[in-house]
């Protein structure tokens, strides 16, 4: 039998990355000093996982490094060798090595040779025999392998027969089978290669790792009669589970001090809260007094599936406790399609508007059903496009996952000391906005590392603790997402910055409030580093960072206090793909205002109208001057009126910066479905993208922070500025 594999090289690559990231998590997060036996499991499987992978897709070079690592790992896993921090540095630089050959298979980016080599040199060195102090040092030392003179209870015998193959093959499948069981080899005959393995597992998993080798069509497995040593191992196994009253599933009472009935065997609620439980659904088992355990209901009539227990030990988020079938719980989609399945949401969300729109118009006592269905077609079609936005969604933790590896080696490099806290990583945000979210934030946190957190020996003469904290947090906020990178640094240098901006020529003033300081570091080219690292220090970033924010109809703000740390706040809308907006009409054009930047709307007096000559009108708006900036103007339309008195004045913020939109009316408040503009037509100033009414009509969407820096490119006026 022939298989094509080259369609599952993309569910590969897709796997082989979730399991990196896996990987890195969790040597992240483990105690060197006592690691966790499930923790190095899960650190062996992961590269067990991709070692497979690697080698049934042919990608020799994956297979030769997971190997080594998977060797090495195993000997700590088993006992064999305490795991320190030289281990951890060279598995995350493995993992940093597969991921650059995953992505040299994938996409053909650039491999370093020499770099693999050098990592594999050095799991191999550590690989080397390491003797044991002889102090005790804590650590899970795996159970003895199963001899076949003395055979674990519940273990069965499979005889293994393989077709021809390579030596090479034949030892690599004997060791994978190795994991499973104890492996006796027969003598090679003509035919092949066969074998006897002791397992727990059964037949389809052993199918399974000799299908990472060969074809299993030609394999044969047969299950062997158990030994009589077996046979008596699985009776007295059964025996003393019943003695233990534990049926093989639970730890025996230590020192019961009263009847078992009572005290439920350590795990159980009393029989007589059963029996009185029962009682109270109309059960028919007859209670008895808790003085008598003697006229206690049999052990085997209570229905264990009833009894909710807690696995001793387990962690909450342990997946060894998940419900079955959990693996079959979701399903992998390519994301064109589910950009496909939203486009057509939105066609469908247009249709319903035009079928509401169109319905007005009929009398509702000769067409009430119509009219019910129409309502009832409304709620069905928010709710289908709400369920179908969601797919779209991911949770923070996508972003996060990315930054303690980020800030370990950076904090490393800086001789600095930083405890990296996370909150809301289950916080969902449109997949759209988390890729083009992860190069601001990791900006973000470079600079907290590098300028807000001080240095050890400064942070204790300082009084505070040798580590410095650095936070990142997400959470819902209304409509948006708010993101915060947070650090109890040293906080912003009001001063320097007020120098630094007024060296490079910005218009700055001591009366600034600390808020209008603080944005000052967003100017390009601004840096108050005194010396240009590696890492930061030429002014380039954070200008990038509030302009992609700002391209994300995203907002960021500064909160710093010398001496006690800087907070950097972003704010998100929760997805692209739907807006809230203001419908707005000038002359015979309607347009859509986002309604993230409107703060409210007015019909002004003439005596709040002032002139400055030649540079345009401002709007006074409770003792502050705002410009007035007129919508016909900038798109040179005839307006119905061209008094602001006679119209309306949308009262806008962006950038930190108030301005007045001059309309000749709002039409209403609605959800529209975005659609870009550049792709179908070009790219217009001013213009963000465009949306289909009711009506079957298009609207422009606003870019209202392309038309405030219009306007003051127009005006040349330092009331715009």
């Amino acid at each position: 039998m022939t298989i094509d594999i080259s369609q599952f090289f993309q569910v590969f690559f897709d796997e082989a990355e979730e399991l990196l990231a896996e990987m890195e998590r969790l040597l992240l997060a483990i105690d060197i000093g006592a690691p966790d036996a499930e923790d190095l499991n899960a650190v062996f499987r992961t590269a067990h996982s991709i070692k497979g992978g690697a080698s049934t897709f042919g990608l020799n070079d994956m297979s030769d490094v997971t190997h080594v690592l998977e060797s090495l790992l195993d000997r700590i896993r088993k006992g064999q060798m305490a795991l320190t921090a030289e281990h951890v540095d060279a598995f995350l630089a493995a993992k940093d090595i597969l991921k650059m050959q995953l992505d040299g298979h994938r996409n053909g980016a650039k491999v370093d040779l020499e770099s693999v080599a050098d990592v594999r040199m050095m799991l191999q060195e550590l690989s080397k025999d390491i003797v044991l102090p002889a102090a005790p040092v804590p650590m899970v030392v795996a159970a003895p392998a199963p001899r076949a003179d003395a055979p674990l209870a519940g273990t069965r015998r499979y005889r293994v027969e393989l077709p021809a193959l390579p030596q090479a093959d034949t030892d690599a499948l004997v060791a994978e089978l190795g994991l499973l069981g104890a492996v006796e080899l027969e003598p090679p005959g003509a035919a092949g290669q066969a074998l006897t393995l002791s397992t727990r597992e059964s037949a389809d998993d052993i199918v399974a790792i000799c299908s990472f080798v060969l074809d299993p069509d030609t394999l044969k497995v047969t299950e062997l009669a158990p030994t009589p040593a077996q046979v008596a191992a699985d009776l007295a196994a059964k025996k003393q589970a019943e003695e233990d009253l534990g049926f093989g599933f639970f730890d025996p009472p230590e020192a019961p001090a009263k009847p078992a009935a009572d005290d439920g065997y350590g795990f159980f609620q009393p029989i007589e809260q059963i029996r009185a439980s029962a009682a109270s659904v109309s059960t028919s088992i007859p209670s008895a007094p808790m003085e008598e355990p003697a006229a206690a209901a049999p052990l085997d009539q209570i229905d264990f599936n009833e009894i909710v227990v807690e696995k001793k030990g387990a962690k909450k988020d342990d997946k060894s406790v998940a419900m079955p079938g959990a693996e079959s719980s979701s399903i992998r989609v390519s994301i064109e399609k589910v950009d496909q399945l939203i486009n057509l949401i939105g066609e469908l969300v247009i249709t319903q508007a035009m079928i509401e729109q169109r319905s007005e118009a009929l009398d509702p006592m000769l067409h009430e059903r119509l009219l019910n269905s129409v309502s009832q077609l409304t709620r069905n079609t928010r709710d289908l496009q709400e369920a179908v936005m969601s797919i779209r969604m991911m949770p923070m933790d996508f972003v996060f996952s990315r930054f303690p590896r980020m800030v370990r080696d950076l904090a490393t490099k800086l001789g600095k000391k930083v405890d990296f806290i996370t909150n809301g990583a289950a916080t969902e945000l449109d997949k759209g906005l988390i890729e083009r979210i992860v190069d601001p934030l990791t900006h973000l946190v470079r600079n907290s590392i590098d300028h807000g957190i001080e240095m050890p020996e400064a942070r204790l003469a300082a009084g505070k603790t040798e580590s410095g904290r650095l936070f990142l947090s997400a959470g819902h906020q209304g409509g948006n997402i708010v993101i915060e990178v947070a650090d109890d640094g040293g906080g912003l240098n009001r001063e320097r910055i007020l120098a630094k901006a007024a060296q490079n020529g910005l218009a700055v003033s001591d009366a600034m409030s600390d808020a209008e300081v603080w944005q000052l570091i967003f100017a390009p080219g601004f840096s108050t580093a005194e010396t240009v690292t590696d890492v930061s220090g030429r002014g380039v970033g954070m200008d990038v960072v509030k302009r992609n924010i700002t391209a994300m109809g995203g907002t960021v703000e500064i909160r710093s206090a010398k001496g006690f740390g800087t907070t950097i706040s972003i704010s998100l809308p929760l997805t692209l793909a739907i807006l809230d907006g203001m419908s707005i009409r000038v002359g015979e054009e309607v347009y859509i205002l986002p309604l993230g930047f409107v703060i409210e709307s007015l019909q002004p007096a003439a005596a709040d109208i002032k002139e400055i000559s030649g540079k345009g009108r401002v709007i006074k708006v409770r003792g502050e001057y705002l410009p007035l900036i007129p919508l016909y103007q900038m798109f040179e339309i005839a307006p119905r009126y061209t008094d602001p008195c006679d119209g309306i004045v949308v009262i806008l913020e962006s950038d930190g910066r108030k301005a007045g939109l001059f309309v000749d009316d709002l039409v209403g408040q609605q959800q529209v479905v975005v659609k870009n503009l550049e792709s179908n037509f070009r790219k217009v100033t001013g213009i963000s993208g465009a949306t289909i009414l009711g009506d079957g009509g298009v609207s422009l969407i606003l870019d209202v922070s392309a038309l405030m820096r219009s306007s003051r490119e127009i005006a040349d006026d330092p009331v715009y500025s």
